[in-house]
């Protein structure tokens, strides 16, 4: 199945890239598992924000092929 990642902000500095697409060759896989394999050197922050398909989730939500899965720190504001 393919993925859509995509990092924003600082998670994109982290990344080092904006977006990449991920092939994995088996079904069930969750965020956090995706992670790992894009990121296999770091564990998944504890305070980033998940959305799949423009919908915010946590790290134990399963994939589908043709799913985007977005990175976001942590919003603040004043």
């Amino acid at each position: 199945m393919k993925i859509t990642v995509r990092y924003f902000a600082n998670m994109r500095d982290r990344m080092g890239r904006a977006e990449e697409s991920v092939a994995l060759t088996d079904g069930g896989v969750t965020v956090e598992e995706l992670w790992a394999k894009v990121s296999p050197n770091a564990p998944l922050p504890t305070n980033v924000l998940i959305a799949v398909n423009m919908e915010y989730t946590d790290a134990a939500h399963p994939l589908k092929d043709g799913d985007e899965v977005a990175f976001f720190p942590p919003v603040t504001g004043g």
